[in-house]
């Protein structure tokens, strides 16, 4: 669910990046956060109990659109896959916008990449989510690795829909900004349909048809997501942050959500 500050003008998406352990989520937000400018990200977070675990950050593209004159925050942020943090795996999930399947591309561990992709649908269920309508990006992780699972195989058995995947090392970095471009572009318009829903409630049906009409008079624009990169990458300074249970987690996450859409960063 989309945080928005109608002061600010801050809207913010919430990825998830979901995956059996050990396959690469958490390297993920490592680059990204190691590799965008101070200015346009927040601090790196580790919410955590004596048993669960959850990693957080916020960041601003510099191009991305804006939806009803928002601007749009990204929020990224994982738990890891190991049986044991099972309880933070579903409680990250409530209120997701869009969803990156970071997938182990070592043959040993297809069922491994199985299951967890079956426990990403329970756990959509339990917040009353359909995985068929959450926007989803398949990565395909250690491709430099040998004896790897066919990408072939992985979009039979994960992703029969066709729905977009990148092919990754995201150790050295490759294929990690496209796959949050592509998460981001397939999220955004999901949140401005449900945003334009809302303010249909709030200001009103005649006054939405004559902005929407307005809109259709524009010529249409193909947003591009962009990201400000930094000159030197430097080391990652994480705060953690200890709670004493995920219930305490996951108000932090909304609070979080809420602070950061407060923020007014350029």
């Amino acid at each position: 669910m989309a945080f928005i500050n109608y002061t600010t003008g801050n809207l913010a998406i919430k990825i998830v990046y979901y995956g059996p352990g050990l396959s690469g989520k958490t390297t993920n937000l490592r680059y990204i956060y190691t590799n965008m400018d101070a200015d346009f990200r927040g601090e790196l977070i580790c919410l955590e109990t004596d048993t669960e675990r959850t990693l957080f950050f916020d960041l601003l593209p510099i191009k991305a659109g804006v939806i009803n004159d928002f601007k749009i925050h990204l929020q990224l942020m994982t738990v890891p896959g190991q049986v044991f943090y099972e309880a933070s795996r579903r409680s990250v999930l409530k209120g997701v916008d869009g969803i990156v399947f970071v997938a182990d591309s070592q043959i040993p561990l297809l069922d491994a990449n199985l299951e967890s992709f079956d426990n990403l649908r329970r756990h959509l269920l339990e917040h009353h989510m359909d995985l068929s309508v959450i926007p989803l990006v398949f990565q395909y992780n250690k491709r430099d690795l040998d004896n790897l699972i066919p990408v072939e195989t992985f979009n039979n058995l994960l992703n029969p829909n066709g729905l977009p995947y990148v092919e990754s090392c995201a150790i050295k970095g490759d294929g990690v900004f496209e796959t949050l471009k592509q998460i981001t572009k397939q999220s955004i318009p999901l949140v401005k349909e449900r945003i334009m829903t809302e303010e249909r409630r709030r200001v009103g049906r005649d006054q939405i048809k004559m902005r929407e009409g307005e809109e259709e008079k524009k010529p249409e624009r193909k947003e591009e997501i962009e990201f400000v990169a930094k000159e030197k990458v430097v080391p990652i300074r994480m705060t953690k942050v200890k709670f004493k249970t995920q219930k305490d987690i996951e108000r932090e996450l909304e609070n979080l959500a809420k602070d950061f859409t407060g923020h007014t960063k350029k």
